[in-house]
């Protein structure tokens, strides 16, 4: 054999361990949820002390498991895909017998779980669970678990016609799709065009040869993945390196100043519905009694920059401000190779009085804009 033989067999070899590895991880993320949901769903329904939590339960259990990496709004998505995939309930004893030993206290739990008097596991919503050979309407659990990623499922928790969230299912399938476009497709209502469309079958081949394709660093970067691995938010880099880099270095130009900004997070994740988002950085500043929310980005200026960042200012203010703090103000900073740009946002233009009065405090737009220059040339 020759240096090109080795070459492609190492690069054939680490290719399919990689995929392998990516499978597995995905698969035991899936399954894990799906059983987190259904231990608070038929505790729920089933529970000896239930009624002494009241509507509570979740928020009790997310409290309980902090350490662990649950969030409240991660066990509330996981309660959700235990309701809208009962499917998933013909593989799970099979799947634990394969990967788990008889005698581990996951396996033994579980088995000992469903033996009991409760409800029917899988079957907490109106569809029926899947028989061999038959054909009722809903896709092989089998399928999803190897073909579809955890996140692109929790797209598709809002859909309720099982018609609909199907044909996203096998379209996905299909055209090996990211999730970005997933969620594109049925915000532009896909299926509803189709169901329209004289020719379905040449829009979805018009739509199929334009998808983004999905790809394993987006499985990676998935924050169900990284809180799966017991990651944090802030050891994963989503951004250009150009730009974690500038966010690295404004950090520390700020809390230099002596302004009263006193850091609280980088890559802050917000939950929204069932969507994530990441901002910056997030300070407190002392004086002025108010969250500091900045946002960084490399390249031309876009509108949407600016409304994601009303998008954080106005989430703080309604979820994370307290009683006596000022209005959250949001400070977005736009790099090119070409100029530089400095944004002062608050939740409402009403509140410009408040950019005003911020201004005594906060760093100008020369102090930042030079700071953007000066850093863009040394990176």
């Amino acid at each position: 054999m020759n240096f090109n033989d080795i070459l492609f067999n190492i690069q054939q070899t680490k290719n399919a361990f990689q995929q392998n590895a990516l499978a597995a991880v995905n698969s035991h993320l899936t399954i894990r949820n799906w059983l987190i949901g259904m231990y608070i769903f038929e505790f729920e329904q089933n529970g000896e002390d239930r009624a002494k939590y009241g509507k509570k339960i979740i928020q009790k259990f997310a409290e309980k498991l902090e350490d662990d990496n649950l969030s409240y709004s991660n066990l509330k998505v996981y309660r959700l895909f235990y309701q809208i995939y009962p499917q998933f309930a013909s593989i799970i004893p099979a799947f634990i017998q394969k990967y788990f030993d008889a005698s581990e206290p996951m396996a033994i739990n579980y088995f000992s779980f469903i033996d009991t008097p409760t409800k029917s596991i899988g079957q907490s919503v109106n569809v029926q669970l899947e028989k061999p050979g038959s054909n009722n309407g809903i896709v092989n659990a089998q399928t999803l678990l190897t073909k579809l990623s955890f996140t692109h499922l929790v797209q598709l928790l809002p859909i309720d016609d099982n018609t609909k969230r199907d044909f996203y299912i096998h379209e996905c399938i299909k055209g090996t799709w990211s999730v970005r476009e997933l969620k594109r497709q049925i915000d532009t209502l896909y299926f509803e065009r189709c169901a329209l469309s004289k020719k379905p079958d040449k829009l979805s081949a018009i739509t199929q040869k334009n998808v983004e394709k999905f790809n394993n660093s987006e499985f990676i970067k998935s924050p169900f993945s990284f809180e799966f691995l017991g990651l944090k938010a802030k050891d994963v880099v989503y951004e250009s390196d150009l730009e974690q880099a500038l966010i690295i270095h404004l950090e520390e130009f700020l809390l230099e100043l002596g302004h009263g900004f006193c850091f609280e997070a980088r890559q802050k994740r917000i939950i929204i519905g069932d969507e994530y988002f990441y901002c910056d950085l997030v300070f407190f500043h002392r004086i002025l009694k108010c969250h500091v929310l900045i946002e960084l980005k490399v390249g031309n200026y876009s509108y949407e920059h600016y409304g994601q960042l009303k998008t954080y200012i106005n989430y703080y203010n309604k979820e994370i401000r307290q009683a006596d703090d000022n209005p959250t103000v949001g400070i977005l900073l736009v790099t090119n190779a070409n100029n530089a740009l400095v944004e002062y946002a608050t939740a409402d233009n009403d509140n410009d009085i408040f950019v005003t009065k911020y201004l005594l405090q906060l760093p100008t737009k020369e102090q930042l804009l030079k700071f953007i220059e000066r850093e863009s040339k040394l990176i």
